[in-house]
């Protein structure tokens, strides 16, 4: 029979017996693990049964069952401590894979320059662990702010206790590391060591990683950057807002079972609004970290954080401090709604009686169009051009005319179009010409700008999303789209809007579908084709 796999064990000692207490009144202590930190560790340093040590060529970090950790947590619960623990274990720890204990076998500090006297006895047929050689770390963060949450702490973590003796010097722009090695730190402002060579990389709050702020790149980057070192990567997070397709959720919701995921979530029965249940929430999701367990977490400031910020932001307060995945308030259809609207196997098939929806933008934002079917209300994004998410690349960008003019072509083409709303502003010569080629009757203007008219679209196609009345194919792109979507209350009621004026988060796919699903609304109320009763397979 093989091995079983095994937790580096010899790590996990050597955390608590190196690192301390970075601040407080117990600064310079040593710094113990809670359960879920060690639970955590535990999994992260998990030695696959059937790899073997080879001393001339050692396995790095494919000896590890996972791939990559992430730790998704509530704030003030103690991650940036950890992580700082974690990186002064891959920076001069015994991280790495070394073999199979046999009888008689140790971990002596002193063999590593590290005078501190600490020996570990291993029991025979333990993994055994070694140091990197050249280790290289990125600490990485979205701004300076969150990466001092981790490097703020490393540095006294190093300096007030037996690391020391170690690590010399710790600067405040960077950490150089014994053999050659350092610790940087990597934002998203500050990009330029991407692509270098490393060998663990922190990330910190991920889910505030997204697409749009380029620090999906970065991930990505540094993903490729370990792969090649034998590297691997810790990430830490609150709670994600589900609109914004963070990398935090991308990962935790990917099909890779090399990632280890740690997410403790409190019951869903419990309502964060309910000042008794909030509590309960709070005991559950901090747990020994509260001082009442002997943790650092006092329960009635953090009741007090989060009343204070449910007053503004309650979906806010729940993800930051009930651990909770929810959209943001100002959300327009709430993502999990609309995913339950969607259905992979829908397919336009050549000759389907459509309406069309069309927005478009010349220089900024998006243009897209999307199919509407008029027998089952399932929506189809027919295309969609969106300017660079690069400031310098967008402002020499303009929208494809012809493209979207060969796209709109083939639909027609291709399908029975009973009529095509189109939002005009800055395209109204165009969509005049439009007119002229397939029919006025057929190609209408629908100006967005009328209040009450947008009102009362707007309504009917969230009132369809949330009733089932409407499909979609699960277009990422749209799906995007639909999730940046805000709503706006005016006195004829909500309308939608983006989180701020020049936000890059683009929401055009989301108004143009409105306008085809408003345009089968109507050709229907107008009796010119009878809605047929509709069954999604699988739902």
């Amino acid at each position: 029979m093989g091995r079983e796999n095994q937790t580096l064990a010899v790590a996990l000692e050597w955390i608590e017996r190196h690192c301390v207490v970075p601040d407080g009144f117990n600064r310079g202590r040593e710094f113990r693990l809670y359960d879920y930190q060690l639970e955590y560790f535990s999994n992260f340093y998990l030695v696959r049964g059937d790899v073997e040590f080879d001393a001339a060529d050692p396995v790095l970090g494919p000896a590890f069952v996972y791939r990559r950790g992430m730790l998704i947590g509530p704030q003030k619960l103690g991650k940036g401590p950890m992580t700082a623990a974690h990186v002064c274990l891959e920076a001069v720890g015994p991280a790495l894979f070394a073999g199979w204990a046999s009888a008689g076998d140790v971990y002596d500090c002193r063999q590593h320059g590290c005078r501190c006297g600490w020996v570990y006895d291993y029991e025979p047929g333990e993994p055994m662990g070694m140091p990197w050689p050249t280790p290289l770390i990125q600490i990485t963060a979205l701004s300076e702010e969150q990466t001092d949450n981790i490097y703020g702490v490393l540095r006294p973590m190093i300096e007030f206790g037996p690391l020391a003796d170690l690590i010399t010097k710790t600067g405040e722009e960077f950490i150089r590391l014994p053999g050659g090695g350092r610790i940087d730190t990597v934002t998203s402002s500050a990009q330029s060591r991407l692509g270098q060579r490393v060998t663990f990389v922190p990330q910190d709050e991920v889910g505030l990683w997204t697409r749009q702020n380029q620090m999906s790149k970065v991930a990505d980057t540094q993903f490729r950057g370990l792969a090649g070192m034998g590297g691997r990567a810790s990430l830490t997070s609150n709670a994600w807002d589900p609109s914004e397709n963070s990398v935090a959720q991308q990962q935790f919701e990917s099909n890779s079972v090399d990632v280890y995921r740690h997410f403790k979530q409190p019951p869903s029965n419990l309502s964060y609004r309910n000042k008794v249940e909030r509590r309960k929430i709070h005991q559950i999701v901090y747990g020994e970290a509260l001082k009442q367990n002997g943790g650092h977490v006092d329960l009635d400031a953090i009741e007090a954080e989060a009343h204070d910020l449910i007053e503004r932001d309650v979906a806010q307060a729940e993800r930051f401090f009930g651990n909770r995945v929810v959209a943001a308030s100002d959300s327009w259809i709430d993502p999990k709604s609309w995913d339950e609207r969607a259905n992979p196997d829908l397919k336009l098939e050549p000759g389907d009686r459509i309406t069309i929806g069309f927005d478009g933008s010349l220089r900024d934002d998006s243009t897209a169009l999307v199919a509407c079917r008029i027998d089952d209300g399932a929506l189809f994004l027919l295309g969609v051009w969106e300017s660079p998410a690069d400031a310098d690349a967008a402002a020499e960008w303009e929208v494809p005319v012809g493209e979207v003019d060969a796209v709109l072509a083939q639909a027609f083409k291709d399908f029975d179009v009973a009529r095509m709303y189109c939002d005009p502003a800055y395209w109204q010569d165009i969509v005049g010409r439009w007119a002229n080629e397939h029919g006025e009757k057929i190609v209408v203007e629908w100006w967005t700008n009328r209040e009450r008219a947008i009102v009362a679209a707007l309504e009917r196609f969230h009132t369809a999303v949330i009733t089932g009345q409407l499909w979609h194919d699960g277009n990422e792109t749209m799906s995007r789209h639909i999730a940046n979507a805000k709503r706006k209350q005016t006195r004829s009621g909500v309308v939608i809007r983006k989180e701020r004026d020049k936000s890059p988060r683009k929401i055009d796919i989301a108004m143009t579908a409105v306008l085809a699903y408003e345009a089968r609304g109507d050709v229907i109320a107008s009796g010119h084709v009878q809605k047929k009763k509709f069954k999604v397979a699988g739902f």
